[in-house]
């Protein structure tokens, strides 16, 4: 006969065990999520001088998400165009646009950011890198010919004009059959055709507090 004290000992015994076992089976099935992926945002077009605030918001595999924020790497791929902070703040520095990349670990997530002027006045179409003059009517060599043109804002209260051919500015032929247009700064014109004679408009558009247009120009193929 097994005495009433040895019982005693044996479901003592027992119920230590059934601890131990639950407490590994607690830290063996339920891990920790792990960070699979990071939205960050907004995507934004702010005004040189003006800020947005970006939050990174991760994703696991779990499926649960979680704005995140100690330990978040942020950084700007041209700080020329616009910086970021340590906490995701962005600030415009200049027209241009730049990638924001939020990096937790081993794990990143970008958004892009669009940095325009604010107070534009006036917009040109010029010939020239300075700003210097407004481009006239052209003539372009048939089949290949080229031409380039910015765009230059004029600013309130600034004396100087700012190229912002590829920061802001929205570029448009009236005749895509003859030209063709090659966005960037500055933007390139090229003819298609030997089509001696077509004509086509070029206009350009700046976004920015309100939207301000130039004067068009009109292109002409001309033979070689």
């Amino acid at each position: 006969m097994v005495s009433r004290k040895k019982k005693i000992q044996i479901v003592a015994a027992f119920a230590t065990l059934l601890l131990f076992a639950l407490g590994l089976g607690c830290s063996g099935f339920f891990v920790n999520p792990v960070l699979t992926s990071i939205a960050v945002g907004p995507t934004a077009t702010i005004n040189q001088g003006a800020t947005v605030q970006e939050s990174a918001v991760g994703t696991y595999n779990d499926g649960s998400t979680q704005t995140l924020g100690a330990g978040v790497q942020w950084s700007s791929s041209d700080s020329t165009a616009a910086t970021v902070n340590s906490s995701g703040l962005v600030t415009g520095a200049s027209p241009g646009s730049a990638t924001i990349t939020a990096a937790y670990k081993t794990t990143s997530g970008t958004s892009s950011i669009t940095v325009s002027l604010g107070n534009v006045t006036a917009l040109k179409i010029s010939s020239s890198a300075t700003c210097s003059t407004s481009a006239g009517n052209t003539n372009i060599t048939a089949s290949g010919g080229t031409a380039s043109f910015y765009a230059c804002a004029t600013v309130a209260g600034d004396s100087n004009p700012v190229d912002v051919s590829s920061a802001g500015t929205t570029w448009t032929l009236s005749d895509t059959t003859d030209f063709q247009i090659t966005q960037g700064d500055p933007v390139t014109i090229t003819t298609l055709t030997a089509n001696v004679g077509a004509t086509s408009t070029l206009s350009a558009t700046y976004s920015s507090t309100t939207v301000v247009t130039a004067p068009p120009v009109t292109l002409t193929i001309v033979a070689q």
